[in-house]
């Protein structure tokens, strides 16, 4: 489990594609999958991919990644909500990226607010499904020889 990396994916994201694409972009789920599929096997990774609509079942992920290499977690609106979210990473001790498709920070108040990045090592917005594949690149660059 120490060179997999878990790709956690918050409410709403299961419809991708077809949900507000002029903010979130044409991409499916399953071509995000796809891309973190292929940036883990270029660095030799495994990947547990997932996706709820449930608070608890993400904590649950977040809990069951004790140990790999790292996380990247786009929690959708629970990045704006869920100080339980937040509290697993701390409890766990996880090496975590935070990745949104859209820039937050360019859309409305509420959603400049995050619990999430102060648990995180870092933060990608904005660049789309790109930014899963810029989070896989600094969790194996963050591998000990």
């Amino acid at each position: 489990m120490p060179d997999t990396v878990h790709v956690l994916n918050g409410p709403n994201l299961n419809l991708l594609g077809t949900r507000e694409p002029e903010v979130y972009g044409r991409a499916t789920l399953a071509d995000v999958e796809a891309a973190c599929r292929a940036a883990c096997e270029r660095h030799g990774l495994g990947l547990v991919f997932r996706q709820t609509n449930h608070e608890g079942e993400l904590v649950t992920f977040l809990q069951e990644a004790r140990g790999s290499l790292g996380v990247v977690l786009n929690a959708a609106a629970y990045t704006h909500t869920s100080v339980a979210v937040a509290d697993a990473i701390k409890a766990v001790g996880l090496n975590l990226v935070e990745v949104h498709l859209s820039n937050v920070f360019a859309r409305e108040a509420f959603r400049h607010h995050s619990y999430i990045s102060p648990v995180a090592r870092g933060v990608i917005c904005g660049l789309g499904i790109d930014g899963y594949r810029l989070a896989i690149d600094a969790l194996a660059g963050s591998r000990v020889s």
